[in-house]
């Protein structure tokens, strides 16, 4: 039986308490693309991953419109390949820009617009002292002379702050001068990287939904432990601004979202190694 076979249109709501999903708004997207006749999507996440796809399969030939009820999508039997050229990944981007504030440098992003950075990271790093403006085809960040300042942040649905750059946002606002507050909108189990920061010696804690750290910090090496994809990266930021040699076990949560986030720190200079098995 061929892929898609037997598929049928079908309507399906892809809220969540916290919000609409970004992951079932794609799978339903991509189920609803080899359904053939006219399926709708209620409440549907309108991330970039979203859109991006929307772009894909629009070049493939397969029709999508959003309207009042939601993402409308009239699906194929059959649908060709082709090449693609996909977007920045913005989580990478701000993970990167976040890295190099950490070690005080400047970077220059290639592969991604300015406006491709979320309305509300763009806000933040703006608060937090960090400058980003257009560079040939891409995106130029560097803190001010004044360095890292505390922000008051929010996670929250496309356009706002991404809750998949909190962690790394924490772990950079543990060397801003003041006290910064975090509010995790979306995901409210996001705090595993709290406990491991404070191994470095960051003043963080938090409250239920609330993060609050407080700095500037000295951070120094800490033989650390990550749970999930968020966390390690903040980690990571951690361990590139600290004092030492640090250790952070559970590298490979990084292989579910990033893909050279290891080998392009190390091209400006990071000093990573891996253990076999990416531990």
């Amino acid at each position: 039986m061929p892929p898609g076979a037997g598929l049928r249109p079908f309507r399906v709501d892809v809220s969540t308490p916290y919000g609409p999903s970004l992951g079932a708004t794609v799978t339903a997207l991509l189920l609803a693309a080899r359904a053939p006749g006219d399926s709708l999507i209620t409440s549907p996440s309108i991330e970039p991953e979203v859109t991006e796809t929307i772009r894909f399969l629009a070049a493939r030939g397969v029709r999508a419109a959003w309207d009042d009820d939601g993402l409308h999508v009239r699906g194929m039997s059959r649908i060709e390949g082709g090449e693609f050229t996909v977007a920045g990944d913005r989580i990478e981007a701000a993970t990167m820009i976040m890295a190099s504030a950490v070690t005080g440098g400047t970077i220059d992003l290639d592969g991604i617009a300015l406006p491709e950075i979320p309305d509300g990271q763009r806000e933040v790093f703006a608060a937090a002292g960090v400058h980003l403006t257009a560079h040939e085809g891409g995106i130029r960040a560097a803190v001010g002379r004044e360095g890292l300042r505390a922000v008051h942040a929010r996670t929250g649905p496309h356009p706002g702050l991404p809750t998949d750059t909190a962690p790394q946002l924490a772990a950079m606002l543990t060397l801003a001068t003041g006290t910064s507050h975090i509010f995790e909108a979306i995901y409210p189990q996001r705090d595993t990287h709290v406990a491991p920061l404070r191994a470095f010696g960051a003043d963080i804690t938090s409250t239920g939904q609330d993060i609050r750290i407080h700095g500037a910090a000295r951070l120094t090496a800490a033989d650390v432990q990550a749970a999930d994809i968020r966390a390690v990266t903040a980690l990571l930021l951690a361990g590139l601004a600290a004092e030492g040699t640090s250790t952070i076990r559970g590298m490979y949560h990084l292989r579910r979202g990033y893909g050279h986030l290891l080998s392009n720190l190390a091209t400006l200079g990071a000093a990573i190694t891996t253990t076999p098995g990416g531990s």
